[in-house]
């Protein structure tokens, strides 16, 4: 078997002036099958986020409850964590004395201290409505909310199934994706995980209706134009750039839009928009230049991940499409990359990380 280098649309290499107006230059990236080197004794469930840490390990969230009885005993833990190489080096996390483990794991990241934060995206009863903090060992630190205690947007103690996590290590700040069961962002103090601040689609509060289901995928439907709604819909995804703009994949309204750290509204684009399936922007991760001039977006439901000028926010490419061969998607989650550019991409029906390697 063999594939080819998934290529993206390429902007010629210039010097001065031109080449900050130009678009990146994008990298050719190749799939690396076969890099994951888990133990024989264990497997894998369904994978829903990754995460690298300073020293480039990578860190993959799954859900062993998820892999069939007969291959219960084989489950690796939640938090399984390698190197750079893929080698296993440890892994940690399920129930345990003094904090609530979700029923649904869903995010993970890992913050410049090695502290391991993790949430889940339970509506059950109880839901997931709290978010854990562990050290790189798996020693608990910290639990923000309780199980089944969200009292909606307003309430600043708990989440309500939050879906993603991102630790701003210079400002001690620690961003919520509160997007399952509430509709906002919502900002807690790092270390004390006191509230600090929240806002929704604009900028503006959290509406206080509830969110509007999202078409059935290929159902008929008018192509939507404007500016989209004015709440969150399934709020997915946070990212925080180096110049200090925060990212936010909106995906069931098929949008990212940019805010600064205090919440106020910048910009947005569309993702994938009037596409056959509604939800698009799942998850963010940019390159590791100096600049980040590049944004990656996985589209969950169309099964292929979009690349932009970060600044411009101007669609430069896509990658992959749906399938279960290298580079190809089934359900391209939360995504992450390394200093060296290496991209990882968690998929939930494909029970699998993907790692795409940039071509030098």
């Amino acid at each position: 078997m063999f594939w080819l280098p998934i290529v993206l649309a390429a902007a010629a290499v210039t010097s001065g002036p031109a080449a900050e107006a130009a678009p990146p230059a994008m990298p050719v990236l190749v799939p690396d099958a076969g890099w994951l080197k888990l133990p024989a004794d264990m497997m894998l469930g369904d994978v829903s986020a990754v995460a690298v840490d300073a020293h480039d390990n990578l860190w993959v969230l799954h859900r062993p409850r998820s892999l069939p009885e007969t291959d219960r005993a084989k489950a690796a833990p939640p938090v399984v964590m390698f190197d750079g190489n893929g080698h296993y080096l440890r892994g940690f996390g399920g129930p345990g004395a003094g904090y609530d483990w979700p029923t649904t794991e869903h995010s993970i990241a890992v913050d410049r201290e090695g502290r391991v934060w993790i949430g889940g995206n339970s509506r059950g009863t109880p839901a997931d409505d709290m978010i854990l903090v562990f050290t790189t060992d798996g020693r608990f630190l910290r639990q923000i909310g309780k199980p089944g205690a969200s009292q909606g947007d307003a309430d600043t103690a708990n989440l309500h199934a939050p879906a993603d996590i991102f630790v701003d290590d210079h400002a001690h700040e620690t961003y919520v994706a509160d997007g399952y069961g509430n509709r906002r962002i919502i900002v807690f103090d790092a270390d004390t995980g006191a509230f600090k601040r929240m806002w929704s689609a604009f900028g503006a509060p959290p509406p206080a209706d509830p969110a509007p289901n999202p078409r059935a995928v290929g159902a008929p439907f008018v192509p939507e134009t404007g500016d989209g709604p004015q709440g969150f819909n399934g709020v997915h995804a946070v990212e925080l750039s180096r110049d200090g703009l925060v990212y936010v994949a909106d995906r069931n309204d098929q949008r990212i839009q940019v805010f600064t750290r205090a919440g106020r509204y910048l910009r947005q684009t569309f993702v994938d928009r009037n596409q056959p399936s509604p939800q698009t922007a799942s998850s963010i991760a940019f390159s590791p230049d100096v600049g980040q001039r590049i944004m990656y977006v996985s589209d969950w439901g169309n099964s292929r991940l979009l690349a932009f000028d970060r600044k411009k926010l101007a669609l430069l490419g896509t990658i992959g499409g749906k399938g279960s061969e290298p580079g190809q998607f089934s359900g391209p989650h939360l995504i992450a990359t390394d200093s060296r550019g290496v991209l990882y991409v968690a998929e939930v029906a494909g029970r699998r990380v993907q790692r795409l390697v940039p071509r030098r």
